[in-house]
């Protein structure tokens, strides 16, 4: 027996190729194509009921609308067998139907087939490992004997004979990994036929509806849209931000009439399919990006005021890895994606996310040749996982009578009237955002008085004093020597003076989506000084001499009445990026020792930081904004510049 690496096929001799797969698995499905194109056959053996032959074939020829076959065993429980493109099954069920090769449905129905849970492990690892050393990994797995197996593979085996008897010479077999060892020896036996298969009552097959699809199949529907696309042909050339054309939307994806040689529909939305273009393989991992990728577009279209941060992304994979570590799998399943997509940015994205992973665009609420039924999960799968999502989106004005408007505002009797109350003079901010932002650099600072105490605490074995407590978890971890750990708490190396946030380091010199740059001073001994890079004014007027501006960044210095303008000043000349020019004027502003940093990525590593924090005796606590509440951030980051003291008082009838 000899192994093909590269598309997983086992030759058997005889004109008898097997292809070992994990059933409705989307890399199985890969594996499968590539062996048909590879060997070619001239007939295809795949492990489903004899008995559902007919049913079987004409679900396969409905594809690429998605059924579930149905029928009742003995005890008049309903078996539930859903028919889509990534099956490997399916596949080389389909490759035979296309081309008129004979197809066989070789396996045995039997009655009383126990539910095998077999310790496998990740597909995905089939994409980096193939399959040989994949099948080993299973061989070494125990599993209990069961006697219908080896009547099953000696009706496999008979069918596949019997395909050879008929004149084929090149037969492919798709089959289990678990059968593939019994299978082999059973082709290398004379076979009896299999004892006549019992009557299925009820057999039937159904549409499957739209809102079932993420239900229903073991692969998220957008995975099988992708494979579906795949195997009509991707252009190497599509556009992934092409605009949109006449046609139809389905989901997520837009379907279009007309299309490439006899296709009536054709999938032109490559979103899904953004790292996947026609020579590439197709990975599981490419496109669970490409959907939080997708998804993130969607959610910046959406009425909710919301994107994505590179830093929430960097949260987001961290946060999956992580999941799928924790159920012993190589790649976060959707359910996983979603709980970190919901924790790691907001309902908002997690609910974008699931709405285009169960997104399947070939399939119809109503078929003309099937009756349409709603599956629910409850009915095919032990265990199910379900997370609640709340979705929150911006109501829309409500009309009042005029009388009981609590705001009185008019708008523009000409394009640029508010603008030309915004002369830039003389400027101001909004006391209700200062209360905010002050609140929050003071949160800050405590904050980094917490980190600072942490890392110079100290945990020793308890002899004559308690000190600051009890360390209970040091206590339980050295359970098993009966001593008691004790907690120190340390002394930081000094106060906490001024405060960076950088929301976006803008690297990009050539880029003017921060050019608005500003210092301004507190106006009493409670405010801070301020020194911000934001967008422009004039992009966002939302009253008379009233604009809202986006951060990329500030600084906050207290106490009020220091800082100079550091956009202009020589010293800060060699900063490369405005988040630096923040930075060197922290160290430089602050009367206490410790500058606090908040950015998603540390400070810059070139020697001068270092050099002039040590000349001056400062230190620089880092603070990843990813341990920030994104809540908090979105409110933080926009802010209302107002053209003079007078415009405070309307102030609140034009800020929503």
């Amino acid at each position: 027996m000899s192994v093909g690496s590269e598309d997983g096929v086992l030759e058997l001799g005889g004109g008898i190729f097997v292809v070992p797969v994990l059933h409705e698995r989307l890399e199985s499905a890969v594996m499968v194509r590539r062996a048909l194109a590879r060997v070619a056959p001239d007939a295809v053996a795949v492990e489903v009921p004899s008995t559902l032959a007919l049913v079987w074939t004409r679900a396969v020829d409905r594809l690429p609308s998605i059924s579930v076959l149905l029928y009742e065993n003995a005890a008049g429980e309903t078996i539930y067998l859903p028919v889509h493109p990534a099956d490997p099954s399916v596949e080389a069920s389909r490759w035979a139907r296309e081309r008129g090769r004979p197809l066989a449905c070789a396996d045995l129905d039997v009655d009383g087939y126990a539910d095998h849970r077999d310790p496998l492990p990740d597909p995905y690892a089939l994409t980096r490992i193939g399959l040989p050393a994949y099948l080993e990994a299973v061989r070494r797995t125990a599993r209990p004997a069961d006697a219908q197996d080896a009547r099953r593979e000696a009706a496999m085996a008979f069918h596949v004979r019997e395909l050879a008897g008929a004149g084929a010479t090149r037969i492919l077999v798709v089959v289990g990994l678990r059968h593939v060892d019994g299978l082999t020896a059973a082709l290398g036996a004379a076979q009896a036929a299999p004892l006549t298969p019992p009557v299925r009552k009820n057999v039937r097959l159904v549409n499957l509806h739209p809102e079932s699809l993420g239900e229903v199949l073991g692969e998220p529907p957008f995975y099988v849209a992708a494979y579906e696309a795949r195997r009509r042909g991707l252009s190497p050339a599509a556009d992934p931000v092409a605009p949109a054309a006449a046609g139809r939307d389905y989901g997520a994806f837009r379907v279009l009439t007309g299309g490439r040689g006899d296709a009536p529909e054709r999938l032109l939305d490559a979103a899904a399919l953004a790292a996947q273009r026609a020579g590439d393989p197709l990975d599981r991992l490419r496109l669970q990006w490409a959907l939080v990728a997708e998804a993130s577009r969607a959610l910046e279209a959406a009425a909710v005021d919301e994107s994505i941060e590179p830093w929430q992304r960097r949260n987001l994979a961290r946060f999956a890895r992580s999941m799928a570590r924790h159920s012993g799998m190589l790649v976060a399943d959707l359910y996983d994606l979603i709980v970190a997509a919901r924790s790691c940015v907001s309902d908002n994205f997690a609910f974008e996310l699931h709405r285009l992973a169960t997104s399947y665009p070939w399939q119809q609420e109503q078929a003309g040749d099937l009756p349409t039924a709603r599956i629910r999960a409850e009915e095919l799968w032990d265990g199910v996982r379900r997370v609640r999502l709340k979705r929150r989106l911006t109501r829309p004005k409500v009309r009042r009578p005029e009388s009981i408007l609590r705001r009185k505002r008019r708008d523009e009797r000409f394009p640029g009237e508010w603008l030309e109350a915004f002369d830039g003079e003389a400027i101001c901010s909004y006391p209700p955002e200062d209360l905010i932002v002050e609140a929050f650099g003071g949160f800050l600072r405590k904050k980094g008085k917490a980190v600072l105490s942490e890392e110079a605490s100290r945990v020793v074995p308890f002899t004559t004093s308690v000190l600051d407590g009890i360390d209970v978890r040091e206590t339980i971890r050295h359970w098993t020597e009966k001593q008691i750990y004790v907690r120190e708490s340390g002394r930081t190396p000094g106060d906490i003076g001024i405060v960076v946030v950088i929301f976006d380091e803008d690297e990009d010199q050539s880029s003017e989506r921060y050019p608005y740059q500003l210092t301004w001073l507190g106006e009493h001994g409670q405010e801070s000084d301020m020194a911000f890079y934001a967008t422009p004014p004039e992009r966002a007027v939302v009253g008379p001499g009233i604009c809202r501006v986006t951060y990329g960044g500030f600084l906050l210095s207290y106490p009020p009445g220091r800082l100079g303008d550091v956009w202009t000043d020589a010293d800060y000349r060699f900063a490369e990026t405005k988040a630096e020019v923040l930075l060197l004027a922290a160290l430089d502003y602050s009367r206490e020792r410790v500058v606090i940093h908040v950015a998603p990525n540390p400070p810059p590593p070139r020697p001068v930081f270092r050099e002039l924090a040590a000349r001056l005796d400062r230190k620089i606590l880092h603070l990843p904004i990813g341990t920030l509440s994104p809540a908090t951030l979105r409110k933080i980051r926009v802010m209302h510049v107002l053209s003079g003291h007078a415009k405070r008082k309307i102030a609140k009838d034009y800020l929503w």
